[in-house]
C-alpha cells in the first residue's frame, strides 16, 4: 500500500476545491496549480502549495501535460488528481504520470484508452454481457455499398458516430439511404478535425430515450461495486443541465440487474477507481453508449443518496486501499437533485463573464452547494461557464424538489447573468414533476417557450 503525502490537483474551479477538501479530510497535503487568470481562486488560497503553470489559455496551462508533470516534480507531489475535463480522460497523460513515478488518481491509461474508443468500449461491454445499442460490429467499412447494407440491417433511423468522439460532437442522425453517404463523409471529416481519428461506427437511433447512468467504484483487489442510477436526461446540445438520483420510475430490480453487469464488466477489464456507465433507456431496455473514466460533475447526487464520499474513495483506491464496504452495504435512501449553475445569458445561453458583485447562498435542511465562487470573484471568459452546483436532498423526490425550489429562490447573484431562472421554470414544469422525460424534452421545451 502506497501512502500519499501530497496530491497535485490538475484542475480548477469547484472540482479543484472539492478534491482539496477530500484530501484534507484524509490528512493529505495539496498542490494547487493554476493559470495566471486563476491566481486569486479560493482553492489556490487554501492549498498547502500553489504554483502558476502558465497563462490564461487552457492549452498553455491546464492542458500542458509537461508543465503539470514538472510542477509535480518541483513540489514533490506523490500523485495527481485530474478532476473532470481537461486531461482527466487523456490516456497518454495517465501513462506519463505513472512513468514519472507518480500515481494517477484514476484508471490506468490502458483502461482510459479502451473505454475512450467507442468501438472497443462497445465490444468490451458486449463480451461482459452489458446490453448495447444495436449497430455495426466494428468500424464502418470504406465501401459505400457495405455501409448501406449495415444501415439497412440495423434499421432506420440510424446515427453515425465518431469512434473517438464525445461531448455531442462527431455524430449525425440519418433517416434514410439518400442521406447516408453524405452524413458518413461529413462526420468522418469532422471526426478527423476534432479528434484526429476519422473512424466511424453506426447505431440504431433511439427516438425517445432517457439518459441513465450507473456509478461504479473499483479497487485494485478485485472488488467492483455499483452505486445506483442517475437520470441526466435534461440536456441542451448534449450538455447536462439537471441531474437526479435515483432515476425516477425505473424498477429497483431493473437497476440492480444492470448495475451488477456493469460491476462484472469492470472486474473483467481490470478497471480501477471511479467510473460511470452511460446508457440510453427506452421501453424498459438499457443500451450502453459509453463509459466516463473519471469523476463526473453530477457525482454529488449519488453521494447524497448513498452516503459514500466518491472523491475520498478515489484517493483511498489510488493509495492501494481495499474498499471497506461490499455491495450489500450500499443502500440508496431518499432522492437528490443537482442544478448546474452556469454564468450564461438566460435567453441566448452565451457565457456571461464578469465580476460577481453579490453572491448570497441558500441554506437549510437538505441543501448542499459545491462552488468555488465568492463575493467579488471574477468569472473568467477562458473556461467552462459552470460556477457551481446546487444539490438538494429529501426523503422523497417531491421533498427534494420542494427544497430545491426554496434554495433557488434564496440564491441571489448579481454582476453576471445565470441560469437560475431556467431551473426554477423547469421545477415548475408538470412533465418534469411527473418524472421520466426523455433527452429531447428540454430542447423542445425551450423552443416552445421561445415561440410563445
Amino acid at each position: 500500500m502506497q501512502r500519499f503525502r501530497r496530491v497535485l490537483i490538475a484542475n480548477r474551479g469547484e472540482i479543484a476545491l472539492r478534491i482539496q477538501r477530500a484530501c484534507r479530510q484524509l490528512g493529505l497535503e495539496t498542490v494547487a496549480v493554476h493559470s495566471e487568470a486563476d491566481a486569486d481562486s479560493r482553492h489556490v488560497r487554501e492549498a498547502d502549495i500553489a504554483l502558476c503553470i502558465g497563462p490564461a489559455a487552457a492549452s498553455k496551462s491546464y492542458l500542458d501535460a509537461d508543465g503539470l508533470l514538472l510542477a509535480a516534480k518541483v513540489t514533490r507531489a506523490d500523485a495527481i488528481h485530474p478532476g473532470y475535463g481537461f486531461l482527466s480522460e487523456n490516456a497518454d497523460f495517465a501513462d506519463a504520470v505513472e512513468a514519472a513515478g507518480l500515481t494517477f488518481i484514476g484508471p490506468t491509461g490502458a483502461s482510459i484508452r479502451m473505454m475512450g474508443d467507442k468501438i472497443t468500449a462497445k465490444r468490451a461491454m458486449q463480451e461482459a454481457g452489458v446490453p448495447c445499442v444495436p449497430g455495426s460490429d466494428g468500424p464502418l467499412p470504406a465501401a459505400a455499398a457495405e455501409v448501406r447494407a449495415i444501415a439497412q440491417a440495423v434499421g432506420f433511423p440510424v446515427i453515425v458516430k465518431a469512434s473517438g468522439g464525445g461531448g455531442g460532437r462527431g455524430m449525425r442522425v440519418v433517416h434514410g439511404l439518400d442521406e447516408l453517404e453524405e452524413a458518413v463523409s461529413l462526420t468522418a471529416k469532422e471526426a478527423q478535425q476534432a479528434f484526429g481519428n476519422p473512424t466511424l461506427y453506426l447505431e440504431r437511433y433511439m427516438q425517445k430515450p432517457r439518459h441513465v447512468e450507473i456509478q461504479v467504484l473499483c479497487d485494485t483487489h478485485g472488488t467492483a461495486l455499483w452505486l445506483g442510477a442517475r437520470d441526466c436526461s435534461l440536456q441542451r446540445r448534449h450538455q447536462k443541465v439537471l441531474e437526479e438520483a435515483p432515476a425516477p420510475g425505473i424498477p429497483p430490480e431493473t437497476i440492480a440487474e444492470i448495475g451488477e453487469r456493469c460491476a462484472r464488466a469492470c472486474r473483467q477489464i481490470g478497471y480501477r477507481g471511479a467510473g460511470t456507465f452511460e446508457f440510453l433507456y427506452e421501453d424498459g431496455i438499457f443500451a450502453f453508449i459509453e463509459m466516463n473514466t473519471r469523476v463526473q460533475v453530477e457525482h454529488p447526487v449519488t453521494e447524497e443518496i448513498t452516503g459514500i464520499d466518491i472523491v475520498a474513495q478515489q484517493l483511498r483506491i489510488a493509495q492501494g486501499e481495499a474498499l471497506a464496504f461490499r455491495q450489500e452495504d450500499v443502500r440508496m435512501h431518499g432522492h437528490a437533485i443537482e442544478c448546474r449553475l452556469n454564468a450564461e445569458d438566460a435567453k441566448t445561453f452565451l457565457p456571461s463573464p464578469g465580476t460577481v458583485t453579490r453572491w448570497d447562498l441558500p441554506g437549510g435542511p437538505g441543501v448542499r452547494i459545491d462552488t468555488h465562487v465568492v463575493n467579488g470573484y471574477t468569472v473568467q471568459p477562458y473556461y467552462d461557464s459552470l460556477i457551481g452546483k446546487i444539490i438538494s436532498y429529501g426523503a422523497s423526490r417531491d421533498e427534494a424538489i420542494a427544497r430545491m425550489r426554496i434554495a433557488l429562490a434564496e440564491m441571489c447573484v448579481e454582476g453576471i447573468s445565470t441560469n437560475i431562472g431556467l431551473h426554477q421554470a423547469l421545477l415548475d414544469d408538470p412533465q418534469f414533476r411527473k418524472g421520466g422525460v426523455n433527452i429531447h424534452y428540454l430542447e423542445r421545451w425551450l423552443a416552445e417557450r421561445a415561440d410563445s
